[in-house]
């Protein structure tokens, strides 16, 4: 066995295994399996080698190799002074041959970088925490007060129109008929909303109150429904009222609907808002500008070696990524193409290699910074996320542990609660 040292994180073993040593190898498993055996015709734990070997040879085989590599990897371990510890994922193997006499094979160890992150804090770039006008605090709790605003009936005697609120009856007919679902009475729906099937909100405008009108559209293509897929339907509708938001007065009152305090005032409400809004605006700043920018610099400031291994299935991942934008031609033209499939890998490796540099400088930097994510955190992200976004939260989660997403998730969030901590984001909008 020898060890070639590539660099600080790449470590290529080289070792010859005689075939007489598999052989020996193979004997002793062979005659300790035999002790443990019971076959017919032989006491218990008296089963000859030779018969062992008849009926498990090829095992046995694969047992020795194995067993012979993994002494190898040890005295590997213990020649270049590695912490198994330090190894990143499974050792890749370059080479492995049986030869008539002898195997060969040469076995790349990937350990984890080691480097001094002292002088991070000179890539933390400075910027100025976004300002927010006096008018950009009114124009908020204007939304604000519209939103909270209750809908009532409109007294001024006009059509119907795009905002309002129609209250009315409806029924559907297909082919002249009614059909399931299709009726309703004091349907509240708000104009302009794109609630119902295209065509019907637009059709109700100029309505007036007490008018009966027939309406024709056609429902979508790929409606839920089989029997209105793509078919023409006919409504009758019947406005009842017409609604609107009322006049929000902006005033101490308002402050308490909307914050929900008894002690609340206009005032304390647009200071309220000022800060949301600045926090809004540094949220905005921090992922369009200074998370990618704080990113760049850790990764210009560190030079180490990364372990090949991690490089390759980033490269792997970034290339399957990029070739799901390609085209059905451009797909067909590298499958079974290899020169074709190493251009789409050489294509990303410049992103790979970064993409992997910045997380073991962002591992590191998070350690020296005492920042950690539990796994109770990212469990609990997930399942707000999929609440947000009105998925079932259980399938989401084992989603990401069967597809062991979870690292991913955790990393990301290290990243953003760390370079919250180095930016002072938290205390900023406080300023």
């Amino acid at each position: 066995m020898t060890t070639e040292k590539q660099n600080e994180a790449n470590v290529l073993v080289k070792t010859k295994i005689p075939n007489e040593e598999i052989d020996r190898r193979v004997d002793r498993l062979a005659q300790e399996a035999g002790k443990q055996m019971n076959i017919a015709g032989f006491r218990k734990g008296k089963v000859p080698p030779s018969i062992v070997k008849k009926m498990h040879g090829e095992q046995l085989k694969q047992d020795a190799e194995a067993e012979a590599l993994r002494e190898a990897m040890k005295a590997a371990y213990e020649k270049e002074g590695i912490d198994a510890a330090d190894v990143l994922g499974d050792p890749v193997f370059k080479k492995f041959e049986t030869g008539e006499n002898e195997i060969e094979a040469e076995i790349l160890l990937c350990l984890r970088p080691k480097f001094d992150v002292e002088g991070y804090k000179e890539a933390v770039p400075s910027y100025d925490v976004p300002e927010v006008s006096d008018e950009e605090v009114d124009q908020r709790i204007a939304t604000l007060a519209e939103q909270s605003a209750p809908l009532v009936s409109l007294e001024e005697d006009r059509p119907l129109q795009e905002g309002d609120t129609a209250v009315f009856d409806f029924t559907g007919y297909l082919d002249g008929e009614e059909f399931e679902g299709g009726s309703a009475q004091d349907f509240e729906l708000a104009i302009g909303s794109g609630q119902f099937i295209p065509g019907f909100e637009e059709q109700m405008v100029g309505m007036k109150k007490g008018e009966t009108k027939r309406i024709k559209v056609t429902f979508p293509e790929d409606y839920q429904a089989e029997n209105l897929k793509g078919k023409e339907v006919e409504f009758e509708i019947t406005l009842k009222d017409i609604k609107v938001k009322e006049t929000p007065t902006v005033d101490d009152e308002l402050a308490k609907k909307i914050t929900k305090k008894e002690d609340a005032t206009l005032d304390t409400l647009k200071e309220q808002v000022r800060e949301q809004l600045v926090t809004e605006k540094l949220s905005k700043l921090y992922n369009e500008e200074l998370k990618p920018k704080l990113l760049e610099a850790l990764v210009d400031a560190f030079e180490f070696d990364l372990p090949e291994n991690i490089v390759e299935q980033e490269i792997d991942n970034l290339a399957n990524q990029k070739a799901q934008s390609l085209s059905k031609e451009e797909l067909e033209a590298i499958q079974g193409n290899q020169e074709k499939i190493d251009e789409l890998r050489e294509s990303v490796r410049e992103d790979a290699v970064r993409s992997v540099k910045a997380t073991f400088v962002v591992d590191a930097i998070a350690k020296a910074e005492g920042v950690d994510v539990s796994d109770q955190e990212v469990g609990q992200a997930l399942y707000y996320e999929a609440l947000m976004a009105g998925q079932d939260p259980e399938a989401l989660l084992k989603y990401y542990q069967k597809n062991n997403l979870f690292p991913a998730v955790k990393m990301g969030m290290i990243e953003d609660k760390l370079f919250t901590k180095l930016l002072d984001l938290d205390n900023a909008g406080k300023k």
